[in-house]
């Protein structure tokens, strides 16, 4: 925090955007600076539907005893037109002893709030949800910046294909890593951590298995059963795989975010659904469904060699899209 002074507070600040992660990292960062500057600032938060004009006016008057304060304001999409109307004249000329936060979800809701505090000199604090691979790359990097490592592209992508896509993880896996070696992250730092270390669990198995990765599928199950992992999730974990697929294949092309609502699950399942889909044909999809089915169950229904049955099921479904890439 070395270097914060009054003068360096931003008067507005507008943190914009959907992940929580990032939105929260900001509001906490916002209060570490402000009470380094003084530890004895009046931090108020409200939510924005339910803050009255006379009550915002009350906050932002100059106060009779003084005294830095910081006023965080959650939901800033969803206040009243009367509310953002004083919120915005406020804006234009800020008091030096008060900071402003406004969380923003930075959809279409609100807009006219958002751009106009950006437009009045707020500074903006992006928290959107990471879209694409590349986005979460550079997450990954900065996280190990941030955590006093470095780290090349291929380690990133590394991390990212040990740990998956969600960015609470993904910052938490970033600093264990910092703090568990010196700081210079290789893509075979992250392979020597993980190999011990990755849970492995059905899903590593099916996702696998779904992109004909067999030796990558075997090796991954192999090492759940030694570890202990029960038989019956890594079943239930393929048919859902093969599930998945076949629901996504069937809704037909469309981006992640328009098929989510109508699916029913979250645009990064849909997105790796869609990438596992690739070389898959709808006769293929029915054999691995009959596959998944019969493995289900054999281990449910306590076959002998539960190990060989979900072996064979590897076998099987990657056979089937095979069969479907001819």
């Amino acid at each position: 925090m070395g270097g914060v002074t009054p003068a360096s507070l931003a008067p507005i600040l507008l943190v914009l955007g959907d992940e929580e992660l990032l939105a929260t990292r900001a509001v906490t960062e916002a209060v570490a600076k402000v009470r380094s500057v003084d530890p004895e600032v009046d931090v108020r938060e409200y939510q924005a539907s339910a803050l009255t004009v006379g009550e915002i006016a009350e906050m932002l008057s100059p106060s009779l005893f003084g005294g830095r304060r910081l006023l965080i304001l959650r939901s800033g999409q969803d206040a009243r037109k009367d509310l953002v109307t004083a919120l915005l004249a406020y804006a234009k000329n800020p008091d030096p002893e008060v900071q402003l936060l406004v969380l923003h979800l930075g959809g279409a809701k609100g807009k006219a709030f958002a751009d106009g505090l950006r437009a009045a000199g707020a500074t903006v604090v992006p928290a959107a949800k990471l879209k694409g691979h590349r986005d979460r790359v550079a997450f990954v990097r900065d996280e190990i910046r941030r955590a006093g490592g470095k780290c090349t592209d291929d380690a990133a992508e590394a991390l990212i294909a040990a740990v998956g896509n969600d960015m609470r993880e993904l910052a938490a896996a970033c600093s264990q890593l910092v703090a568990d070696t010196d700081g210079r992250i290789s893509a075979e730092t992250v392979s020597r951590y993980y190999r011990g270390r990755v849970e492995v669990t059905g899903f590593t198995v099916a996702d696998a298995t779904m992109v004909g990765d067999v030796p990558g599928a075997l090796e991954a199950l192999r090492w759940a059963l030694h570890v202990g992992v029960d038989p019956v999730p890594i079943a239930d974990a393929l048919a859902d795989g093969v599930r998945t697929v076949a629901r996504v294949a069937s809704a037909g092309r469309g981006s992640p975010y328009q098929l989510a609502s109508s699916l029913g699950m979250p645009a990064w399942k849909i997105e790796r659904a869609q990438r596992q889909g690739r070389g898959w044909t709808p006769e293929g999809l029915v054999r691995a469904m009959q596959v998944a089915a019969e493995c289900n169950a054999a281990v449910k229904g306590g076959s002998d060699d539960r190990a060989y049955a979900l072996e064979r099921a590897v076998f099987s479904v990657a056979a089937a899209r095979q069969g479907s890439t001819r």
